[in-house]
């Protein structure tokens, strides 16, 4: 490991440095989350920067300790959005140019954003391993210097701020829970931790889909998986930061895997809770919270960003419904004579279940007298109440049958 970076004086450099940028963003305790784990447990709310995640501090700092020739060759990176809006902030700040290869999925938002900073987007590849690719050869082709997102112990230094503020305003934190993608947020976080205060315990958060970095620790080397799938696109990582991998396996205490189902409910909690928007990559760390054997800890769960679409944050919202019970569709079976629909939904009425849609199918037996299908969608307040739906409909000799709900 390189002796000259990742020391205390690097990191209080670093953390003079990016103030010019950040915004403060306190720990903010959370009751609920509190309450569900028996823990006190704060979140570091880095949605709330200017860009909308932790990335400009790596970015800025980086950016900062280039050469004045450096900068005028103009700045490259590939990012999944964050470390793009970092990065191009960063440069305007500078006043230096900034190209960003984003992949083609990246959410609409932080292509705009990213634009907005003044900076060139070329949309390429499916995930981020395929922008980096075109971005180095890019770099090559116009020489531009280029700011990887995490596989840079300066980048790695500047995310590691995040650790000084933590430490200061909750000395005694017990574990710190971070996200991992490449590993530049980890390993700052993680080394300057460790320096800091040994016994902090500090847990690294991947996506089920895209566990490179749990992969490379078991091997105990860098591997690349060969695919990966997650709606957490800010941390859909193929291979781990070969430069940052020993500091990982040195810092980091475990590692936490979170399925993309928690990342949804999870988004639900935090919008109910505290009215707070955070990406998928950001409530990894509050997703893990129900995975972590203490209790009476301080925990400090990370919440790397916020930037996400409208359409996709709308699909989340109405997943986490669906998945919390407070949203779901049931099929009943009754005569077609009239009086019948009315007699259904007076008993849902009855139990405070609210209908959102009705379908009604005629043809599903050749004796229609018999019976028609009804499907109903409806609202509840969790399973609790969509048991006792569910239950007073049995009751009524309906036979309800579950079915899958879209809305």
């Amino acid at each position: 490991m390189d002796g000259q970076m990742l020391t205390l004086d690097k990191f209080e450099e670093a953390s003079e440095t990016v103030t010019k940028v950040t915004s403060e963003t306190k720990l903010v305790f959370s009751e609920y989350f509190s309450a569900q784990t028996g823990n006190k447990v704060y979140l570091k709310p880095e949605n709330m920067q200017h860009t909308g995640a932790y990335k400009l501090r790596g970015a800025y700092y980086k950016i900062s300790t280039l050469s004045d020739e450096e900068r005028a060759k103009g700045l490259i990176t590939a990012s999944a959005g964050n470390h793009a809006q970092g990065v191009a902030y960063a440069a305007k700040a500078y006043g230096v140019k900034a190209t960003i290869v984003m992949p083609t999925t990246t959410p609409l938002i932080k292509v705009n954003r990213t634009k907005s900073y003044g900076a060139e987007v070329v949309l390429f590849g499916d995930v981020y391993d395929d922008a980096c690719a075109k971005a180095y050869e890019l770099a090559e082709e116009h020489g531009y210097t280029f700011v990887h997102p995490f596989d840079d112990l300066t980048v790695a230094t500047g995310q590691g701020t995040i650790a000084m503020e933590i430490v200061k305003e909750l000395p005694l934190v017990d574990y710190i829970l971070v996200p991992i993608g490449g590993g530049g947020l980890a390993t700052g976080v993680s080394t300057l931790a460790k320096l800091l205060n040994p016994k902090i315990k500090v847990i690294g958060v991947e996506p089920a889909g895209a566990a490179c970095m749990k992969a490379s620790l078991s091997e105990g080397r860098v591997v690349t998986l060969p695919s990966v799938s997650t709606i957490a696109d800010g941390t859909a990582v193929k291979t781990p930061g070969a430069k940052l991998f020993p500091y990982i396996q040195e810092n980091i205490d475990d590692i936490i895997t979170v399925e993309d189902q928690d990342l949804v409910v999870a988004f639900l909690d935090m919008v109910e809770n505290h009215k707070m928007i955070v990406e998928n990559s950001g409530l990894l760390t509050v997703a893990a919270l129900k995975q972590l054997d203490v209790k009476d800890k301080r925990i400090v769960s990370i919440l790397s960003g916020g930037n996400m679409d409208v359409i996709t944050m709308s699909s989340v919202v109405q997943q986490g419904l669906i998945l919390r019970d407070r949203i779901f569709t049931v099929s009943v079976l009754l005569p077609d004579k009239p009086g019948e629909l009315h007699k259904v939904s007076g008993l849902i009425a009855s139990v405070s279940g609210n209908v959102i849609k009705l379908e009604h199918n005629q043809f599903v037996s050749i004796n229609r007298s018999a019976a028609v299908e009804l499907r109903i969608t409806l609202e509840a307040f969790g399973t609790a109440h969509k048991n006792d739906i569910m239950a007073a409909l049995e009751k009524e000799g309906y036979k309800p049958k579950l079915v899958h709900t879209n809305i």
